[in-house]
């Protein structure tokens, strides 16, 4: 313990002195509740999307809190360039992060029954396409655990808005941290550049959320952020059901505003790329 203790000091020091004054608060305040988390719940674990807030939390879980359990799932679906950046994170802090897979039997029925790109065929195809790929390697991931951590923004939409530091997620039955609320996309990227972490190299391609290969496209710049997932859909069904959205009275919808790129940085502007919240 005393030595996990010293590495962490040597972390605060080292890499959050480099950053603002503003920054360096926002960092310790997140470190603060994931240690609290650790205390209050003992066995928690983090979904690493692989998205822009991912890289900020993978760098405060393993510098600061390394008793979080970190895993990822792959659906067999994503991109090269995000099995790429499991490489470069993993080599980047010599710690091997753990890949939860669907299960074959399920997976093999569905696309006999449906094709390999059966999910376009209707929006119940593609939940449980999502459901098969993405959900049941979630949930046997979390097994076990009494919170899990999330990427989720207060600026990302309305509905987060109304997201709490802590939340109990009545779908999986534990505490759902949320150490990233307070943090704006332009607070992501300075730390992505300020420690030069490695991220999604498609995010500089114009794909500012980046899910499984067939279901997530380049948008144009103006468009909408969610525009690039499952295009073919309707704007309301564009989620893979592991985050329900909140339903908001309309006096909440009208005010909300919509998220925006961010210029004038060399990381790219985000707007949430959990998968685990909006896939």
């Amino acid at each position: 313990m005393a030595g996990t203790f010293r590495f962490n000091i040597t972390f605060m020091d080292s890499l959050l002195s480099a950053l603002s004054p503003a920054l360096r608060d926002l960092a310790e305040r997140s470190i603060q509740q994931l240690r609290s988390a650790v205390a209050a719940y003992g066995s928690v674990c983090y979904a690493n999307s692989l998205g822009l807030e991912s890289m900020v939390l993978t760098d405060l879980i393993w510098g600061a809190v390394p008793e979080i359990e970190m895993f990822t799932v792959d659906t067999g679906r994503l991109f090269p360039e995000s099995y790429e950046l499991i490489d470069a994170i993993q080599q980047r802090y010599g710690r091997a992060m753990r890949v939860y897979y669907p299960s074959a039997e399920p997976l093999e029925a569905w696309v006999a029954a449906h094709g390999i790109n059966g999910f376009r065929d209707g929006l119940g195809e593609r939940r449980a396409c999502c459901r098969i790929r993405k959900l049941e390697p979630f949930q046997r991931a979390v097994s076990g655990h009494r919170a899990w951590v999330t990427g989720i923004r207060r600026a990302q939409s309305a509905s987060r808005a109304l997201a709490a530091p802590v939340e109990w997620d009545e779908v999986y039955g534990l505490q759902k941290i949320s150490p990233l609320l307070d943090w704006t996309d332009q607070d992501v990227r300075d730390y992505i550049g300020a420690h030069r972490l490695p991220y999604n190299r498609l995010h500089d391609a114009g794909f500012p959320s980046i899910g499984c290969a067939p279901c997530t496209r380049a948008i144009q710049p103006g468009d909408d952020e969610r525009s690039g997932r499952w295009w073919w859909e309707r704007a309301d069904s564009r989620e893979c059901g592991l985050h329900p959205r909140r339903k908001l009275a309309p006096a909440v919808l009208g005010s909300a505003a919509p998220v925006a790129a961010s210029a004038g940085s060399g990381v790219p502007a985000v707007e949430n790329t959990e998968a685990w919240d909006t896939p």
